[in-house]
């Protein structure tokens, strides 16, 4: 009985330490992954007249739009965010996120 509260809180630390894990992106292979973006963002991605800066944007905020558009959840004019995200996979998402979040604004 008394290993059984250290045991429920371990799990919980572990438990929260891997979604901290899974949510990080890898900003260099996020880069790699631009090739969509820049048309509209630019290369240092703070987009133009038409276009939101997301460069240094919150990784989390970031995150939450990409896969918002990729649901469909999300809209953008004419819905072409959601064409560039459909076939990107989630692993993708998170490290285009990180990539524009480690930007400066």
């Amino acid at each position: 009985m008394l290993l059984k509260k250290p045991m429920i809180v371990a799990m919980l630390a572990l438990l929260s330490i891997s979604g901290v894990v899974q949510a990080a992106g890898n900003v260099e292979r996020g880069a790699d992954l631009t090739y969509d973006c820049i048309e509209c963002h630019g290369m240092d991605g703070k987009g133009s007249f038409e276009t939101p800066s997301i460069a240094g944007k919150d990784q989390a905020f970031l995150l939450k739009r990409l896969r918002g558009f990729y649901s469909g959840k999300k809209k953008s004019l004419d819905d072409i965010m959601h064409i560039y995200t459909e076939d990107r996979t989630d692993q993708d998402l998170q490290d285009l996120a990180a990539y524009y979040a480690s930007l400066k604004k």
